[in-house]
């Protein structure tokens, strides 16, 4: 069954009647190419039982292959004007749920009523990672999400050490990261300046680290980055005391050979397991 939603003229002409006015700021690029649009749906695996989460439907040219696939669909979208008008281009799609809210206020838990469920969502640029944390950090977090994203942003949360960033241990303490296709602009309406790409995370079975643990290892991890272009021997005591930790520059260098590390190496390069052992020998509350 062909996707009726995909049509440039028709989308062109439904943003016109609902007077929407993509922005930049916003993020709002319209996915108009059915290759991609296939992409994410087989990169999700979805079969007549899955239960769906989709961020940002927009008007609904995902949303509409979602809904003949998966056995539920609970799509959550800000925009009231589009939100309306999915209700009632979806009015005959009893396996559609419409919520009209900021997915970022959303009790996710609350929502997915605690079961299993994946994301499956073109999101907007503009709040990817704050999305990516509030799912992954729900009391709830999905099984898997298959997601579309701005390509530097998925490229950064793949990257591997050498090349690492907060958000990328940020979102590996929780989820395996995968860099599944590129997509062009010219994918979208109106076409954005940079290119997407289609990553897909799954959720370990357990963090990398203890709830408990994790905040005390990531007051570290950021100190560290606070000037991650410098050999972290001569930056990490300058970064804990931007952050309140007055510790020696001398007593942050035995740290890292403590744990193992050479002075000389940079933030970027090391492992979440690297930075977990310097925050243990590392005497701070």
């Amino acid at each position: 069954m062909t996707n009726p939603m995909l049509n440039p003229q028709h989308v062109r002409e439904t943003l016109r009647n609902l007077d929407v006015r993509p922005t930049r700021g916003m993020g709002q690029n319209f996915l108009i190419d059915r290759d991609a649009l296939q992409t994410i749906v087989s990169a999700a695996h979805l079969t007549p039982s899955s239960v769906v989460v989709e961020v940002g439907p927009g008007l609904g040219v995902l949303t509409w292959e979602l809904v003949h696939v998966a056995g539920s669909v609970t799509a959550i979208e800000l925009d009231t004007r589009l939100a309306n008008r999915l209700a009632r281009v979806y009015a005959d799609s009893p396996n559609l749920t419409l919520v009209n809210q900021d997915v970022l206020q959303t009790d996710i838990a609350a929502l997915t009523q605690h079961k299993p469920y994946q994301v499956v969502a073109n999101l907007p640029y503009a709040i990817t990672s704050p999305v990516l944390r509030h799912f992954l950090e729900s009391a709830n977090p999905p099984t898997s999400m298959v997601v579309l994203v701005q390509r530097e942003v998925a490229q950064r949360i793949c990257a591997q050490p050498g090349d690492m960033s907060i958000l990328a241990h940020g979102i590996q303490v929780r989820a395996i990261p995968e860099l599944i296709a590129v997509v062009p602009p010219e994918s979208f309406l109106p076409a954005p300046e940079v290119h997407s790409a289609v990553m897909r995370l799954t959720l370990r079975d357990k963090p990398l680290i203890e709830p408990e643990r994790e905040a005390k290892v990531f007051r570290i991890l950021k100190a560290g980055f606070l000037h991650a272009r410098k050999q972290l021997g001569n930056s990490l005591s300058g970064g804990l005391a931007a952050h309140g930790i007055k510790i020696e520059r001398s007593d942050a260098q035995a740290a890292l050979v403590a744990a193992g590390i050479d002075p000389a190496r940079r933030a970027e390069t090391l492992s979440f397991a690297e930075w977990i052992a310097v925050t243990e020998q590392l005497d701070i509350s």
